[in-house]
C-alpha cells in the first residue's frame, strides 16, 4: 500500500476562503483534479447519483479526480477550498478505487492547515478567473495554475506540498478508505504499464506488449490479469477513455481529434468503446460535464 501511494505527486491548483450564495449550483461537474472543502458557516449539498452529503460547518469534505459531482447552496455557504493535482509515472491514482464523496469532522490541527495553505499561497484564489466550472477547467487555465508552483520559494512549495499530504492523509482512515491488495507488481508488467501510459495514441497491441516482455501473448495476458485484475485490452481501453475525458473536459478539441490523441482507428470505434466504458456518448458526456 505505501508503495503505491508513493507513485503519486500532488500540486496545488487554487485555494481560498470564500463565502458564497445561492448562485452556486453547478450540476454534473467531472473535474480532472481534486476538490477538498473545509466549511466554517453556513451550508450547502454535494451529492451525485450514489452519494448525497450535507455541507455543515466543522466537516472536511473530498472529491476526489473523475468523481461526478453537483454542487448546491440555497441561501449562503462560508467554506475553504483547496484543489489539487495528482500526476504518477504509471497513471495510477491514489483513490482509484475510491472515487466517491468524503465527510468527515475536522479536527483543529486541519483548520490550521486550511489557514497556513492560503497564508502561504495568497494569489491562488479563483476569483480572478471565475467560479464556473465550464471557464476554469479548460486546459489553458489549469496550466496557468499548475505554473504557479514553478515560481514559490522553495520553502513553501515543500511545506505546501507537506500540508496536502497531511490532509490528504485523513482520508484514508481504515473506517472512511478502501484498501486494494497492492502487492509489489511484476517488473515485466510495471514497464507495461508506463508504456501504455505514455503511448496512448500510438497503436498498442497485446502482441507487441508480449513481446517487450520476452513472453508469448497468452503467458503475458495472465500475469497482465495476476497483477492489474485486469486483460491488457481492457487496461488500455480504460486508460485512452480516461484521457479521453480529460481532453473533453478541459479542451474544445474536436471528437475526432481526441479520437485520434487517445490512439483510436475511428471516430466510430471511439463513441462505442466510451460509451461502454462511461455509460454516455462522448458529446453527452462533454455537455453533461459543463452544465451549470
Amino acid at each position: 500500500m505505501n508503495r503505491s501511494i508513493l507513485k503519486s505527486t500532488f500540486s496545488l491548483l487554487n485555494t481560498d476562503h470564500v463565502q458564497l450564495n445561492k448562485n452556486w449550483n453547478y450540476k454534473n461537474v467531472t473535474s480532472t483534479f481534486y476538490r477538498l472543502y473545509y466549511i466554517d458557516g453556513g451550508e450547502g449539498k454535494l451529492y451525485n447519483t450514489t452519494d448525497e452529503l450535507r455541507l455543515e460547518e466543522g466537516y472536511l469534505y473530498l472529491i476526489p479526480s473523475f468523481t461526478t459531482c453537483n454542487y448546491y447552496c440555497d441561501n449562503y455557504l462560508s467554506q475553504y477550498y483547496v484543489t489539487f493535482s495528482e500526476e504518477s509515472a504509471d497513471g495510477s491514482s491514489l483513490f482509484s478505487s475510491n472515487r466517491k464523496l468524503f465527510k468527515i469532522k475536522a479536527a483543529e490541527a486541519d483548520i490550521i492547515c486550511f489557514e497556513k495553505v492560503l497564508q502561504l499561497n495568497p494569489n491562488r484564489s479563483l476569483l480572478h478567473v471565475s467560479y464556473n466550472p465550464a471557464v476554469y477547467e479548460k486546459r489553458p487555465v489549469l496550466k496557468t495554475f499548475t505554473e504557479l508552483n514553478e515560481f514559490m520559494h522553495v520553502s513553501a512549495y515543500v511545506e505546501t506540498y507537506g500540508i496536502l499530504l497531511q490532509l490528504i492523509s485523513r482520508f484514508l482512515k481504515p473506517e472512511h478508505f478502501f484498501v486494494e491488495d497492492n502487492s509489489v507488481i511484476h517488473s515485466k508488467i510495471s514497464d507495461a504499464i508506463n508504456y501504455i501510459q505514455t503511448n496512448l495514441q500510438s497503436v498498442i497491441t497485446v502482441a507487441d506488449l508480449a513481446k517487450r516482455a520476452n513472453h508469448n501473448p497468452d503467458y503475458f495476458s495472465r500475469l497482465f490479469y495476476e497483477n492489474t485484475g485486469e486483460r491488457p485490452l481492457t487496461y488500455i481501453q480504460s486508460k485512452r477513455i480516461e484521457r479521453a475525458q480529460l481532453l473533453l473536459t478541459t479542451t474544445n478539441m474536436p471528437f475526432y481529434e481526441i479520437a485520434t490523441e487517445t490512439g483510436f482507428e475511428n471516430l466510430s470505434y471511439f463513441s462505442r468503446i466510451f460509451k461502454n466504458i462511461t455509460g454516455q456518448t462522448p458529446s453527452s458526456y462533454k455537455k453533461h460535464s459543463l452544465v451549470i
